[in-house]
């Protein structure tokens, strides 16, 4: 954990020990919903071990907005950060293990500390970049293409999320994922 927050911004190693020495293990099995609409999200977690995925309902299909696994944050970012009801879902694809830190520790020690804060400034700032690419490649890029992207971004998930989950994550049919699946040199 340690290196994976080093390497976002590097903070005092007695200041980080500390930081690090408020966070708890968490584990929850496969297919558990850890954060529903109308909830707050009350921790941020950094996952250790298994996959998330984030995701919205319309008329009973999920529209997947993110995944999270290994080395990274999980949860609610804009639920947590501003303490106020979820407008989705969180749940585990597979059995995962966390890190995790409540909303008002997670406070206390970036006041504490300005470390920490600017820490959580600069993942914020990566998280916001991730979310304007992410829109760009949905608004921008014909089906194909968003396929080729993220293929090469991030090509372990084919092996990790169902076909079925990447489809929505990409916006199409799992028909058309499974074409290019089997017409897309990977």
């Amino acid at each position: 954990m340690k290196a994976f927050l080093s390497r976002i911004h590097p903070v005092d190693d007695q200041v980080l020990e500390a930081y690090l020495s408020h966070w708890t293990e968490y584990v929850l099995p496969k297919k558990t919903l850890m954060t529903v609409p109308g909830d707050t999200e009350r921790f941020i977690y950094l996952v250790q071990e298994g996959i998330q995925k984030s995701y919205y309902l319309n008329e009973e299909k999920q529209h997947i907005i993110a995944f999270a696994y290994a080395p990274s944050f999980s949860g609610i970012p804009e639920s947590f950060f501003t303490q106020t009801p979820s407008r989705y879902f969180l749940e585990t694809i597979t059995d995962s293990r966390f890190l995790r830190l409540s909303f008002e520790k997670h406070q206390e020690l970036m006041q504490a500390h300005r470390e920490i804060e600017t820490l959580f400034r600069k993942t914020t700032e990566h998280f916001l970049m991730g979310v304007i690419q992410r829109q760009h490649e949905l608004m921008a890029f014909d089906m194909e293409t968003r396929f080729k992207v993220f293929v090469k971004r991030s090509p372990h998930l084919l092996q990790m999320v169902s076909q079925k989950d990447l489809a929505s994550y990409l916006r199409m049919d799992s028909t058309n994922f499974s074409k290019l699946m089997n017409s897309v040199q990977i």
